[in-house]
């Protein structure tokens, strides 16, 4: 069987070895990687827990308790509960319970919002966490 001269090009060609400037470049953007992970994307623990409904703010709780919720939404109650610095939606009247399903938080900077009910729990911790809502 004899080769086509586009295929005996493509076998005369050699694989290239990495260079010096190819080692360099991939190190580079691992350590900017590991960097920017570092300092960016905190996993600090939670305080404080800040419960909106609409637009209004229904109040801030410290995350050290043992405490649980019942608010009451345009659907119907929804349950929150808050356990040894984590909280949770422990039920709520939507159709889809995405924000059931959300399970527990406890990283500050971590939110869980119940749309057709219109409330959202946000975790809050010593220092405002960089995301892109805050672009």
């Amino acid at each position: 069987m004899s080769l086509l001269p586009a295929q005996t090009k493509l076998a005369n060609i050699k694989t290239a070895k990495p260079l010096l400037g190819d080692w360099l470049v991939i190190i580079a953007g691992t350590v900017l990687v590991i960097f920017l992970f570092a300092n960016l994307w905190s996993f600090a623990p939670a305080t404080k827990l800040l419960i909106r409904q609409g637009d209004k703010i229904l109040g801030t709780y410290n995350l050290n308790q043992i405490r649980t919720f019942k608010i009451h939404g345009p659907l119907g109650d929804s349950i929150i509960s808050i356990q040894n610095g984590k909280v949770r939606f422990v039920s709520s009247p939507c159709n889809n319970q995405y924000c059931v399903h959300q399970g527990w938080l406890k990283h500050a900077g971590e939110v869980v919002i119940c749309l057709p009910n219109q409330l959202s729990l946000e975790l809050l911790g010593s220092k405002k966490n960089y995301d892109t809502l805050n672009y």
